[in-house]
């Protein structure tokens, strides 16, 4: 294994340079609201999965149909990641995420109005339209809150979201459709979406950390010596006895070229295992839900309940991913072991058992390995957000985590529709589900070698210059 660049040199900051004061109730409070956030995100997409059998039965519609309906979500979904990426820089967190959940509660309401294709087709693509942004910004919208070293379990957390829309969704709207009728499910996300929307824009605001570090009168008579990249964050105070303040993030470049960003191994393999892990998660919530009902012969219930516990796997290894890879970075773990080469396998694990657990006789073991196809691989999403900020300067992270959604968030665009397909054209449903899965293992399998082998932090940093001066991310100690 090629060894990690050398430690660039100490830089010479000025003692007067102080960074904001790290407001921990304000912090938890935003994150709390941008978890939320990602389980009303997750909830809103996988509601047409959940009703995918009485909706194609009503309107008479043919798997490919259906697959077409549910790929229509994702015609703007990348586009709108990217092009509200390169806003983020003018336009304020708060502002984003207010208007995006406005517009995923108006999304929900066509299909309310006219039950017909073209309503559903519409209501999908403005909801995929308003929802591309939403895990980039809102992963941007945390950062502003925690300094470098205080972001891997906020940003866990924030991915959890998804998982946790999947766990409260799946019995929620599954009681829903079957008690009051599918309709029922998109109206009480329509009014969960615009009462979240109200509460954000009264609460939520900017954290400091994106801003240009604070001046004070110095107390000292020379710089402060701060290393370039040492074991945990430096702190300095603002004056003797005074409140401690994090280290600023950014004393390097201004910008980096973005093609050269673009082109760095790192943000190459952090896109790719994004690939491998959106492949895997569009099939669960478009096709997932149908084959357990129609393959496995479960009723509505038991297979929510699969869903859920599928989920609550996902939650329980995000929750698990960060002490794990703080731990790891205490002991002097580069990031590439403790983040790059992680989301690489557990993408490709996923992709093994995606292709094995079609042919698998006993219930239980297929059972579970399921649960490994679509749940593992959900660890991918925060590691590649963490990888990929390592290289990016901070007033470009929010348009670069626009990118790197909009090219690894593909697969919605494509598994579904391919999936319709399949199933139209196989000998048998169980045989175009099979043919399904092979092609997502293919696909999870490959992203996950190529995550292994292009993600190199260091050394693509050390290149870029976009850490010059930057501490190493780590876990913090308390603030004392």
């Amino acid at each position: 294994m090629p060894s990690q660049p050398s430690s660039p040199p100490a830089l010479d900051v000025p003692a007067d340079l102080a960074a904001p004061v790290f407001d921990r109730r304000r912090a938890w409070l935003v994150t709390a609201l941008i978890v939320t956030f990602m389980i009303v995100n997750f909830a809103d997409k996988s509601v047409l999965g959940l009703a995918a059998d009485p909706i194609m039965d009503e309107l008479g519609i043919s798997h490919s149909a259906y697959g077409l309906i549910s790929s229509s979500y994702s015609i703007l979904f990348s586009l709108s990641g990217l092009v509200v990426g390169f806003f983020s820089a003018r336009v304020s967190s708060r502002v984003l995420l207010f208007v995006m959940c406005l517009v995923w509660g108006l999304a929900q309401l066509p299909v309310l109005i006219v039950t017909a294709v073209p309503a559903l087709v519409a209501g999908r693509v403005l909801l995929g339209a308003a929802e591309g942004p939403a895990t980039p910004m809102s992963m941007h919208a945390l950062y502003k809150w925690f300094p470098v070293g205080r972001r891997g379990l906020p940003s866990a957390l924030q991915i959890s979201g998804a998982a946790l829309g999947t766990l409260i969704a799946a019995p929620v709207v599954t009681w829903l459709i079957t008690q009051f009728g599918w309709r029922s499910a998109f109206a009480a996300l329509a009014v969960t979406s615009l009462v979240w929307s109200a509460v954000w824009w009264f609460v939520g605001r900017d954290g400091p950390y994106d801003q240009p570090a604070a001046r004070v009168p110095a107390r000292t008579g020379g710089p402060v010596r701060i290393p370039a990249r040492t074991g945990g964050p430096v702190r300095v105070p603002a004056e003797p006895g005074g409140p401690v303040r994090e280290p600023a993030e950014t004393e390097g470049p201004v910008r980096v070229p973005y093609r050269r960003l673009l082109l760095s191994g790192t943000v190459i393999g952090s896109v790719t295992s994004a690939f491998g892990a959106s492949w895997a998660m569009a099939l669960s919530q478009a096709w997932l839900p149908s084959y357990l009902k129609n393959e496995l012969t479960m009723s509505p219930g038991t297979a929510a309940a699969v869903l859920s516990a599928v989920s609550a796997l996902s939650f329980v290894l995000l929750l698990a991913l960060s002490p794990a890879v703080d731990r790891l970075t205490r002991r002097g773990v580069s990031l590439r072991l403790s983040g790059g080469v992680p989301q690489g396998l557990a993408v490709a694990c996923a992709g093994v058992a995606m292709a094995v657990f079609p042919f698998v006789g006993p219930l239980p073991v297929r059972l579970a390995l399921i649960a490994v196809a679509f749940a593992v691989h959900s660890i991918a999403f925060p590691l590649h957000y963490m990888t990929a900020a390592a290289v990016v300067p901070a007033s470009q992270r929010g348009a670069l985590f626009g990118i790197v959604a909009a090219t690894g968030t593909l697969p919605g665009l494509l598994a579904p529709s391919l999936t319709g397909r399949l199933l139209d054209t196989a000998p048998s449903a169980g045989a175009g589900y099979a043919q399904s899965f092979a092609l997502a293992a293919v696909v999870m399998i490959t992203c996950g070698a190529v995550a292994v082998c292009c993600i190199r932090p260091a050394r693509d940093a050390a290149r870029l210059g976009a850490l010059r001066g930057r501490p190493e991310p780590v876990s913090p100690d308390p603030v004392r």
